[in-house]
């Protein structure tokens, strides 16, 4: 039993519940097999309020503050439809770069689209060779007057392909310390400007509903108004805003985990063999018991995390290990419910099958497992870079 909703979170949930079931869930299988989802479910989610939930009513949003509502349609959209309908990215990775960074011009112009699923919102920070290592990315932006010259290339970028307004992050360097390596900026590249393209769809071992891209900017001009913040303080910006982010990853790591660990229980008691249903054999048992003793202990530090956001006190080591601990959790859990689905659990008519790929993502992307450890270990004092 989770304590953390009240009955308001409750009846929220329920209509949330039957959107993704009445109106996203017939049309997942398409979305994955055409590696994108339609333009009208960012629409349709958009005109019933369920985009940027947190953002404030004059900008069209339902000022709900509380990311509990946020949490709320992560698990339902992951368990009632399909863990790769990416609104989570739009609504709370994405659109707080505009919404907290910006200024009130930025605010004005971004978000009210945003809010309605007008535009699509993405975020390019990965490149070829810069992923977990933000300090080592290569594109650049230069001054020009008012203007920013924007060079570079970004990959592995989830919504890239429908993107409306994507926010670039780009080395700045020459704009202060040229020493710096953490000298960066935040550009807000709109679709349609000149010298920006997007390069294939990548194909990708699960998520097929989620669309990756790569992005090129070459001589983008961008001006001053797309500027998010101070233009060499982008790398302090984003390991702000990243604690939220892994905290979304967790959110939503575990609504894909309980939804696994649902589903397998219901086939172990409908499964036969030898005779009795599958789940009376002790391994079964033993297995379901353990994997629903973890969940329920890392729900509750999700839980906590969630509400530690909700008091601004989210500090980045607390997000390091929520991301940690859910996508590990994540990833066992679904290989165990996998295996005691036996031959059927490889087939891809059952979703077992397709979550076990969906989920392998989890541990690399918005930092790698192995680097929230090294977060974590620095926050214990013990950093090599100190002596």
């Amino acid at each position: 039993m989770r304590l953390i909703f009240d009955a308001d979170h409750e009846q929220f949930r329920d209509a949330a519940r039957r959107f993704f079931q009445n109106e996203l869930a017939p049309h997942v299988e398409r979305w994955r097999e055409q590696g994108f989802v339609d333009r009208w479910a960012f629409e349709k989610a958009g005109s019933l309020g369920y985009l940027l939930t947190w953002a404030d009513e004059k900008y069209g949003g339902a000022g709900m503050t509380d990311l509990r509502y946020e949490q709320i349609l992560v698990e339902e959209c992951v368990r009632q439809a399909d863990i790769g309908i990416y609104f989570n990215l739009h609504s709370t990775v994405v659109a707080p770069y505009i919404a907290e960074i910006g200024d009130e011009a930025q605010r004005e112009r971004f978000l009210p689209k945003a809010i309605r699923g007008e535009h699509i919102l993405a975020i390019a920070m990965t490149e070829p060779a810069a992923g977990s290592d933000l300090a080592g990315m290569r594109t650049k932006a230069i001054r020009d007057g008012d203007d920013w010259i924007l060079n570079g290339s970004k990959t592995y970028i989830s919504n890239g392909m429908q993107a409306d307004v994507v926010v670039v992050a780009a080395r700045t360097s020459s704009e202060s310390k040229p020493e710096s390596r953490h000298s960066m900026g935040l550009f807000i590249v709109e679709a349609g400007m000149a010298g920006f393209s997007r390069g294939r769809k990548l194909k990708k071992m699960g998520l097929p509903a989620q669309d990756t891209a790569e992005l090129f900017f070459e001589n983008v001009r961008v001006p001053a108004a797309n500027v998010l913040g101070d233009p060499t303080r982008g790398f302090q910006h984003m390991a702000r805003l990243l604690a939220r982010e892994r905290l979304s990853l967790a959110m939503t790591s575990m609504a894909h985990a309980q939804t696994a660990f649902d589903l397998t229980l219901g086939f172990v008691k409908e499964r036969q063999a030898f005779g009795k249903p599958i789940g009376a054999f002790q391994n079964s048992r033993f297995v379901l018991a353990q994997l629903r003793s973890e969940l329920d202990a890392v729900q509750c530090f999700v839980d906590q995390c969630v509400l530690l956001a909700n008091d601004r006190k989210l500090d980045a080591d607390t997000g390091a290990k929520a991301k940690l601990l859910a996508t590990d959790l994540e990833g066992r859990v679904i290989d165990a419910c996998l295996q005691l689905h036996g031959g059927a659990g490889y087939m891809d008519e059952y979703r077992i099958s397709r979550m076990y790929t969906d989920a392998r993502v989890s541990r690399i992307f918005a930092g790698t497992n192995e680097i929230m450890k090294e977060i974590i270990g620095r926050g214990l004092g013990l950093d090599e870079r100190g002596r």
